[in-house]
């Protein structure tokens, strides 16, 4: 349950809020290309995504759009931060979606503050907290520089900001599978992580498969959503930065 105190005009969060500071490496700067499969209200969509990703020692950015036929542009979807002792750290994340307005999380570094343009909800940054965007990239730097902790049964928590509020994140790590990638890629092997929905809520699930032959980058996501909608993302191309 989350217990909710007014502080300068503003609701503040107070919930489970886990900063936990780990190693990372970050992974090289590079564009990615997926193919797009998913289901929305009941039909069938194709499509493709598209991802850029940089970082160097002092900042970062993410910015990923999808499109899919007859629709057009599906999603949009940026992060831009710095890198600091915990990873990724965020300063903007910017969420736009199908017929729907944009919103953006602000995460004042200075004054140790996250906020959002839809609604009054703040949290405190005390370390590691990441946005729906930079998560999978946190991920990937986490896991490259675990390597053999990051094995099956492993569970591994972080603190998500989504487009009005933020929520505790588990992922496990459910093994080694081969996926079927781009005809340049082929069949890859990678590393399956599963982040489910806390019992009782509507939020969607997410399903990473890492490709630590490709530089860990994500070779396949799937969002699933509690009414079995879903959007499967399968890369086809990369191109290093």
């Amino acid at each position: 349950m989350m217990l909710m105190t007014a502080l300068g005009g503003h609701a503040v969060a107070a919930e489970e809020h886990p900063a936990i500071k780990r190693p990372f490496d970050l992974p090289p700067s590079a564009d990615l290309t997926y193919s797009i499969g998913a289901r929305q209200r009941g039909f069938n969509l194709s499509g493709d995504a598209t991802l850029t990703w940089r970082a160097n020692d002092s900042k970062y950015s993410v910015n990923a759009e999808s499109r899919v036929a007859l629709l057009g542009k599906l999603t949009e979807n940026r992060s831009t931060g710095l890198v600091d002792n915990w990873g990724l750290a965020p300063t903007e994340y910017y969420d736009k979606r199908f017929r729907k307005d944009p919103t953006t999380a602000t995460f004042d570094r200075d004054g140790k503050t996250i906020t959002f343009s839809d609604g009054d909800k703040t949290y405190p940054i005390k370390g590691g907290e990441q946005d729906r965007v930079s998560i999978s990239w946190q991920l990937v730097a986490v896991a490259r520089a675990a390597k053999d902790k990051f094995k099956p049964g492993s569970e591994w928590q972080f603190f998500v900001i989504g487009p009005r509020d933020a929520d505790p994140w588990t992922f496990r790590v459910v093994g080694r599978e081969k996926v079927q990638a781009g005809a340049s890629l082929g069949e890859v092997d990678a590393v399956h992580v599963m982040r489910a929905a806390p019992p009782g809520s509507k939020d969607q699930t997410l399903d990473i498969w890492l490709a630590p032959g490709h530089e860990w980058y994500p070779v396949k996501l799937r969002f699933t959503d509690n009414d079995r909608d879903y959007v499967e993302q399968t890369l086809e191309r990369i191109v290093k930065k």
